[in-house]
C-alpha cells in the first residue's frame, strides 16, 4: 500500500510548516472600508487563502508582523476582529465556539 503524502501549509504567525489539515484556512473578504478576514475551517471559500495554526500566539504574532496582508496580498485597512473571535474563543462540546464567552484582546486600544 502506498502513501500519499499529505501537502504541506506554511503558518504566517510562526512561520511552520504543517500540513493542511492542522491548519486554519483565513480567506479575506472585500467591502467599501476595507477588508474583513474570515476562517475558512472547511476550506471551500473562494479567493486566495492565507494557514495559520488555530492558537492565539501565532495570531498574535501574524497581527504584530502584519502578515495578513502580505499573505493574502491586500492593501488597505484589514479587520481581524471576526478572526480573533474564532482563535480565542474556546469550543463547546460540539466543536463550536461558545459564543458568550467571546473576547479579543487583539487590536484594543489600551
Amino acid at each position: 500500500m502506498v502513501r500519499r503524502a499529505q501537502p504541506e501549509r506554511t503558518c504566517v504567525g510562526c512561520r511552520k510548516r504543517a500540513p493542511a489539515s492542522e491548519l486554519l484556512r483565513i480567506v479575506a473578504i472585500g467591502d467599501g472600508a476595507g477588508h474583513r478576514l474570515r476562517p475558512d475551517p472547511t476550506r471551500t471559500l473562494p479567493g486566495r487563502g492565507a494557514n495559520m495554526h488555530p492558537d492565539p500566539a501565532c495570531f498574535a504574532q501574524a497581527v504584530r508582523r502584519r502578515a495578513f496582508g502580505r499573505a493574502l496580498r491586500v492593501t488597505g485597512i484589514i479587520d481581524h476582529g471576526e478572526l480573533a473571535e474564532h482563535v480565542d474563543a474556546p469550543t463547546t462540546t460540539t466543536g463550536q465556539p461558545d459564543r458568550s464567552r467571546v473576547a479579543s484582546k487583539v487590536g484594543r486600544p489600551t
